[in-house]
């Protein structure tokens, strides 16, 4: 879905893993995420720790190799800076890759 904001939401596929995959401008940045059927990826505009009060499995990355976190691609080649526990408890750990954090997240 696309309107004149420029947001992109998709329904996709991460290595085939469904996701629903977001793209929406904010400013001069992009708040871009990648949730499955048990948590999200997201940019670093995401706050995992909130998202354990409501037992979502969440993990913000980090960009690598681009100044921000502006796309699907941008998200899956970031690094993970911060991880919850429900996600921690899925597998999930700091300094993994984007890409790897779907599959744990399936």
């Amino acid at each position: 879905m696309s309107g004149n904001c420029g947001a992109s939401i998709v329904q996709t596929e991460i290595d085939g893993v469904p996701a629903e995959a977001a793209v929406l401008p904010i400013g001069p940045v992009s708040l871009v995420y990648a949730k499955t059927a048990r948590g999200i990826l997201a940019c670093g505009a995401i706050d995992p720790a909130a998202l354990q009060k409501f037992g979502l499995p969440a993990a913000r990355v980090k960009p690598v190799g681009s100044p921000s976190i502006g796309s699907l691609a941008d998200l899956l080649a970031g690094e993970v800076r911060e991880a919850n526990d429900a996600a921690q408890a899925l597998g999930v750990n700091v300094g993994m890759k984007g890409r790897d954090v779907i599959a744990k997240l399936a």
